[in-house]
């Protein structure tokens, strides 16, 4: 990883935040261990409790909370859990958060693969983002969703660097999106307008861009190229 001065110039050039993640997975996991390290206030949380996280706590210096506590005071929420454990996550679990929140929403639906069937998604035509929208009160932003988690600490590259990866990033609402299309940068990619929530099926599963490593160029040539139809494979 070659971004140590980046890092730096980050740190100056950047108000640091406080961040709250909802979910250590893979991807929790490794946007805690990149966050802290640039110096955000991270807090972490997954359903299990504050308990069994020590590990990642020590690792890191983020600080493990009950999910009910992790958006207090967060200018940034990462949610990355199953989308059908979305229902499950607290009523309000937002309304401690700092005014203009962006939550960024990480999920993929796995019909066969792990969610079960939801008819919101399959019936109504609603993307994966707006299912969550709903359930959670608040506009999400859509990014993350298909990267490679290992990818968040071994690729981030400095500003202009001819390698350095693109994510798409879709959502509804322009300040969210420009906070976390920044933060993004921060972490070492370059970021594609992939347009507002409705118009994020063209990052979901098993679309053109979805796991793809290459630059902004390509990346919307992919999210162009993206069919509306539901693969076989991601149908309940």
């Amino acid at each position: 990883m070659c971004i140590e001065s980046e890092s730096s110039r980050s740190r100056k050039a950047r108000p640091l935040m406080k961040i709250g993640i909802i979910g250590a997975g893979n991807i929790g996991g490794n946007l805690t261990r990149r966050l802290t390290a640039l110096g955000h206030d991270v807090s972490v949380a997954n359903s299990r409790g504050p308990q069994t996280l020590d590990d990642l706590a020590q690792e890191t210096g983020a600080t493990p909370v009950t999910v009910e506590d992790a958006a207090r005071g967060a200018e940034v929420v990462v949610v990355t859990i199953p989308l059908k454990a979305i229902p499950s996550l607290p009523a309000g679990i937002l309304d401690g958060a700092a005014d203009g929140v962006a939550v960024i929403d990480t999920n993929n639906y796995y019909p066969q693969q792990r969610d079960g069937r939801i008819a919101e998604i399959e019936d109504e035509g609603l993307t994966e983002s707006r299912w969550t929208e709903r359930h959670i009160g608040h506009p999400v932003i859509k990014a993350f969703n298909g990267t490679y988690a290992q990818d968040i600490l071994d690729r981030p590259l400095a500003a202009g660097d001819p390698d350095r990866v693109a994510l798409p990033v879709a959502g509804d609402d322009e300040a969210a999106k420009a906070k976390v299309r920044a933060l993004i940068d921060e972490l070492g990619f370059d970021t594609v307008d992939a347009g507002g929530i409705d118009d994020s099926w063209r990052q979901q599963p098993d679309t053109p861009v979805y796991g793809l490593r290459a630059g902004a160029e390509a990346v919307a040539k992919a999210l162009a190229e993206a069919s509306p139809e539901r693969p076989a494979a991601f149908r309940g």
